[in-house]
């Protein structure tokens, strides 16, 4: 995996850090990506002091010209670019009927848009390179969350933009697999800033040795999914949490009720029923 080279978004604290810190250990060069400086920095650092190879860039990802920034950051420094790690997100919690329009602007700007314009700006490249003959075996592994794949109460801002991720994922895969590029999504349940107080109260009551919720126990497979072996694999969403790795079976074409002609009211309501009364029960809501 030597000689590759990987951008990791938000890898300042949490997931990302650890995706950061994976990379430089499996000899990526890294592209550490957070708003924060001294965050960036610091896991710049210590992936240097570790042996690695990798370099700090401070922005704002839902930025259009900064993430066009960023990618030419790894081109320029390092010579080109072969994968994107979209980890950077954030929430803000809060019923439907409390949320504010900011806090819905907010999570969908950072947490989906800030997904789209690095996506954006590598694809272009890759394009370009594939176009003038240059072998690309390009990887994109974006983040989406078991809210956006089964929905989350209080979160509806946040599952709705990781559901959106979801979207995004699987027509990128479909678009981009021409060019050597594949994409695929986790859906990682781990201790991180935006979730520490509830998996530490978890944590208390369950006494594992074994720290199911620590971070590092998702990197693993994204370094796996970043690497030139795996291209036969895109347009996944793959669900990770401690020691489980799991593939998530998401929207499919069920049973239908055809006629050919229009359906009454009535009749549509009929079809509607009999579908559901054999239909399996949809994986519950977190937290209803």
């Amino acid at each position: 995996m030597s000689d590759r080279t990987v951008i990791v978004t938000g890898a300042g604290q949490g997931l990302g850090r650890a995706h950061a810190a994976a990379f430089g250990a499996e000899g990526f060069q890294v592209v550490v990506n957070d708003v924060g400086p001294a965050a960036a920095g610091r896991v710049a650092d210590e992936i240097v002091a570790a042996g690695g190879t990798a370099v700090a860039s401070v922005g704002d990802v839902a930025d259009w010209d900064y993430a066009e920034s960023l990618v030419r950051t790894a081109v320029d420094r390092f010579g080109g670019l072969d994968a994107l790690v979209n980890n950077a997100g954030l929430v803000r919690d809060r019923m439907l009927v409390g949320m504010s329009e900011a806090e819905w602007d907010e999570v969908l700007r950072v947490d989906l848009k800030g997904h789209f314009c690095p996506l954006r700006h590598a694809a272009a490249y890759w394009r370009s390179q594939a176009k003038a003959g240059t072998p690309v075996a390009a990887r994109v592994v974006n983040t989406s969350s078991g809210a956006g794949l089964m929905g989350s109460v209080g979160q509806g801002n946040y599952a709705a933009a990781k559901a959106g991720v979801v979207g995004l994922t699987v027509t990128a895969a479909a678009e981009l697999g021409r060019y050597g590029v594949t994409v695929n999504a986790i859906a990682p349940a781990a201790r991180t800033p935006m979730t520490e107080a509830l998996f530490a109260e978890m944590m208390s009551t369950q006494g594992a040795e074994f720290d199911a919720m620590a971070p590092e126990n998702v990197s693993p497979l994204v370094v796996w999914l970043a690497s030139a072996e795996a291209g036969e694999v895109t347009g996944r969403v793959f669900e990770v949490e401690g020691g489980r790795i799991g593939l998530a079976d998401g929207w499919r074409y069920g049973h239908r009720r055809e006629a050919a002609r229009r359906y009454t009211v009535p009749e549509a309501g009929k079809a509607a029923l009999d579908l559901l009364a054999t239909a399996p029960a949809p994986t519950p809501v977190y937290g209803a």
